[in-house]
C-alpha cells in the first residue's frame, strides 16, 4: 500500500501540472474537448489525494512500522481512534490532508458550475491547480514530506507512539475543521482571480462563492474554538489562548474573512467596494498559506508547530508568488473596479459595515505584526524580542470592545441614511438595557473592573439589539399571515436564513466574549503543597486532598490525586487530577480534571507528586464563566449554518436558470 500511495501522489503531480495549463488552454481555444479534459482533470487529482490518504490510513491501521511516519507517530499500544488522528499529526501527513481536502473542493466546485460561469470556470481550476501543484510537489520532492517513506532495514518492532498531549479529541478534530477552513477560502480567492482575469467583475462571483465563503468561516470557527478548548484541557496551564504565534495565525485568517462577508453585502446591495473586497479575499487566501508556512518554517517556538523543517523559505516563496501575481493582477483591473455608488450618509448601514471592517482588518494588522516583529527583530539586530500575552490584551481589548459595540448597533440603524428620529426609536431600547446593566454592575460591586463593567455593558446592549429586529420582524409576521409569535418567529428566521442566521451568530461572539471577560477579569489561581489530609482555599471553594494512587502500564508511570471539592461547605463531589511519565518520550505530562458549570469552572493541575512521601504540588484555578466561551462558539455555528442553509425557492430559480441555459448552449 505504500507504494500504491506513493504512485497515486506522482500521479497528482502530473495530472495538477496537466491542470493547470489544460482549462487556460480551453478558454483560449473555445474547444469543449480541451474543457472536458481539464474537469476530468480535476475529479481525476481528487481522486489521486484520496487514494493516497487511504494508503496512508491503512498503513497506520495496520501498523506498519516499516513505514518512517507510522513508526513516528503510531505504536501498539495506540488505540484505533488516536491511531487515526496520527494521520495529521505530522508534517507529512498535515500536508497529505490539506491536498487532499484542495482535491475533494475543487471536485466539487467543478461539478457544481457544470452548467454554469463557463467563462469563469477554467481560470477558477487553473488557479486551484497551480496551489494543488505546489502541494502535491512538497510531498513528493522535499525531505521529510514524504509520507510514504520507508524506514531502510528491518523494520521495528514497535513504534514511537503519538505525542500525550495529541492523545485528546480536541486533537482529532481540530486540525481538520481548521483544514477545511484554510482550503475552503482557496475557493472564493480562485473565483476572484477568474474574474480578475476574465474581466467579468460583477458580483456574480460573490453570489457564487458565498456559501463556500462561509462554509471556509464555519470551518475555521470550529477550529480556533475547539483548539482554545484542547489548549484549556490539555495543556494544564488554566487558559484557553495564550496569544501563541501558531493560534494567531490560525485567527488571522478568521477575522480578514469575517471582514469580507460583511463587506461582499454591500457591493452586492451597493455596488461598492468591489477592491476593498478582492484585497480582502486575497489576503485571506494569504494568511492560510502563512499559517500553514509558520508551523512548518521552523523560526517560532510554539506547542503547536511541527519543528524545525526545511519547507520555510518554500512556503515563503509561494506566499511571495501569491501577493506579487494577484495584486499586479488586481491593479491591472483598477480602472474597472470603480465603484458606481458613493455612501449617502455616514449614519447608515453601509458605514457601520464598512467601519466594522475597518476594526477587524486593524485587530488582523495588529496580531500580524505582533506575530513578525520578534522574527524581523532578530533578523535585523540577532537579538529575539518576545511579544506576549500583555500587549495583545492590552492593544486588543479596547479594540474588541469597539467591535462589540458596532455589532449591536449594526441592526438598528437603516441601509442607505439614517434619520435622528429612526435612530432614536431604535436605539432607545438596546441602550437602556445596556445602561441598566451597567448600573446593577456596579451596585453588586464590580466597579473597579472598568473594562468588565463595559464589556458586559456592551453584551447586553447588543443582545436587546438583536432580540428587538428578531421581536419587531416576528411581530410583523404574526400579523401579516395570522400566526402565533412561536411560528412566526420560526418563519421569520427560515424566509430570511442569510440575514438572522447573522445575527445569530452575532448573539454567539457576544456569549463568547462574556466567557473572555469572565476568565479572564475574575480568575482565581493558587499554588499550595499538600499532605493527605490538607485543604487548600481558592476563594470560596476548599479542596481537601484524600488519597494517592500510582501504578504503571507498558508505556507510562500515572499518579492520580483524589481531591474532595466544596463550595462554601457545600459538597461538590470529587476531582482526580492526574501526572504522568511517558517512558519512550522522557516526557512528564499533566492531565487535568475540572467541575464546571455556567457559573465556573474549578480547574485542578497535578503539576508534581511524590510517590514516597504522599505530597502532590497543586495549582487550582477558579474561571468564572468559562464555558458561555464553549457555547458562544456553538451559537457562533448555529448561526453560520443556518445563513447557507439551502433555500427551496432558490434551488427552483436555480434549476430554471440551468435548463435556459442549456437550451441556449444547444441552438
Amino acid at each position: 500500500m505504500n507504494q500504491v500511495g506513493y504512485t497515486a501522489l506522482l500521479l497528482a503531480v502530473l495530472i495538477s501540472a496537466y491542470g493547470v495549463v489544460a482549462p487556460v488552454v480551453a478558454a483560449r481555444t473555445g474547444q469543449k474537448e480541451w474543457a472536458r479534459s481539464a474537469e476530468n482533470a480535476c475529479y481525476a487529482f481528487a481522486a489521486a489525494t484520496v487514494i493516497a490518504s487511504v494508503a496512508l490510513l491503512y498503513a497506520l491501521l495496520t501498523r506498519d512500522f516499516g513505514n518512517e511516519y507510522v513508526a513516528s507517530y503510531t505504536s501498539l499500544e495506540l488505540t484505533w481512534f488516536y491511531t487515526i488522528s496520527a494521520f495529521w499529526a505530522g508534517n507529512a501527513g498535515s500536508m497529505l490532508l490539506w491536498v487532499a481536502l484542495l482535491g475533494i473542493y475543487t471536485a466539487i466546485v467543478v461539478y457544481q458550475n457544470r452548467r454554469k460561469n463557463r467563462e469563469i470556470l477554467p481560470y477558477v481550476t487553473s488557479v486551484l491547480m497551480t496551489v494543488s501543484l505546489f502541494f502535491s510537489l512538497i510531498l513528493t520532492t522535499s525531505h521529510g514530506s514524504n509520507p510514504f517513506a520507508m524506514i531502510p532495514g528491518a523494520p521495528p518492532a514497535n513504534g514511537a507512539g503519538l505525542n500525550p498531549m495529541l492523545e485528546n479529541p480536541g486533537m482529532v478534530f481540530h486540525p481538520v475543521t481548521t483544514y477545511l477552513g484554510y482550503v475552503g477560502f482557496s475557493i472564493p480567492f480562485a473565483f476572484a482571480m477568474g474574474a480578475l482575469i476574465t474581466k467579468r467583475l460583477g458580483d456574480q462571483w460573490i453570489r457564487t462563492t458565498r456559501r463556500w465563503t462561509i462554509v471556509a468561516w464555519i470551518f475555521l470557527t470550529i477550529g480556533n474554538i475547539v483548539g482554545a478548548w484542547w489548549a484549556y484541557v490539555t495543556l494544564g496551564w488554566g487558559g484557553y489562548w495564550a496569544w501563541d504565534p501558531v493560534e494567531n495565525a490560525s485567527f488571522l485568517p478568521w477575522l480578514t474573512g469575517t471582514a469580507f462577508l460583511h463587506s461582499v453585502m454591500i457591493q452586492e446591495k451597493k455596488d461598492m467596494l468591489k477592491v476593498w473586497n478582492i484585497v480582502l479575499i486575497i489576503f485571506t487566501f494569504a494568511l492560510t498559506i502563512f499559517g500553514t508556512f509558520l508551523t512548518r518554517s521552523g523560526i517560532i517556538s510554539s506547542v503547536h508547530s511541527f519543528g524545525q523543517s526545511s519547507l520555510g523559505p518554500f512556503f515563503l516563496g509561494f506566499l511571495g508568488l501569491i501577493l506579487i501575481l494577484s495584486l499586479n493582477l488586481l491593479f491591472s483591473r483598477l480602472e474597472l473596479l470603480r465603484s458606481r455608488n458613493e455612501l449617502d450618509s455616514f449614519l447608515s448601514r453601509e458605514s457601520s459595515f464598512l467601519l466594522n471592517n475597518l476594526i477587524l482588518v486593524g485587530m488582523a494588522f495588529t496580531i500580524l505584526w505582533g506575530v513578525l516583529f520578534p522574527i524581523i527583530s532578530e533578523a535585523v539586530t540577532g537579538n529575539k524580542v518576545t511579544v506576549g500575552p500583555p500587549f495583545f490584551d492590552q492593544v486588543m481589548t479596547p479594540i474588541g470592545l469597539v467591535l462589540m459595540f458596532v455589532t449591536g448597533v449594526c441592526p438598528l440603524i437603516a441601509w442607505r441614511r439614517a434619520t435622528f428620529a429612526n435612530l432614536r426609536k431604535n436605539f432607545m431600547y438596546p441602550a437602556a438595557v445596556g445602561v441598566v446593566t451597567a448600573i446593577a454592575l456596579v451596585a453588586f460591586g464590580i466597579g473597579d473592573h472598568i473594562y468588565a463593567v463595559i464589556s458586559f455593558s456592551l453584551a447586553a446592549f447588543v443582545v436587546a439589539s438583536v432580540a428587538l429586529e428578531f421581536g419587531r420582524g416576528a411581530l410583523v409576521r404574526r400579523d401579516m399571515a395570522g400566526e402565533n409569535i412561536v411560528r412566526a418567529l420560526g418563519s421569520l428566521t427560515w424566509r430570511n436564513k442569510r440575514r438572522y442566521g447573522g445575527y445569530i451568530v452575532h448573539v454567539g461572539v457576544v456569549l463568547l466574549l462574556i466567557g473572555v471577560t469572565g476568565s479572564y477579569g475574575f480568575k482565581q489561581e493558587q499554588t499550595q503543597t499538600l499532605t493527605e489530609g490538607q485543604s487548600m482555599t481558592v476563594g470560596s471553594y476548599e479542596l481537601t486532598y484524600v488519597s494517592m494512587e500510582n501504578y504503571n502500564t507498558s508505556e507510562k508511570s500515572v499518579g492520580r490525586a483524589t481531591f474532595n471539592v466544596k463550595e462554601n461547605g457545600r459538597d461538590l463531589g470529587l476531582a482526580y487530577p492526574v501526572r504522568e511519565y511517558y517512558f519512550k518520550k522522557d516526557q512528564p505530562w499533566t492531565r487535568i480534571d475540572r467541575q464546571s458549570t455556567l457559573g465556573r469552572d474549578v480547574y485542578l493541575m497535578l503539576l508534581d507528586y511524590s510517590p514516597e512521601t504522599g505530597q502532590v504540588n497543586m495549582e487550582v484555578n477558579i474561571n468564572p464563566l468559562v464555558s458561555w466561551l464553549w457555547i458562544g462558539g456553538i451559537v457562533m455555528v448555529i448561526g453560520g449554518i443556518v445563513a447557507i442553509w439551502p433555500d427551496r425557492r432558490d434551488s427552483l430559480r436555480l434549476a430554471a436558470r440551468y435548463e435556459r441555459q442549456a437550451r441556449l448552449d444547444e441552438i
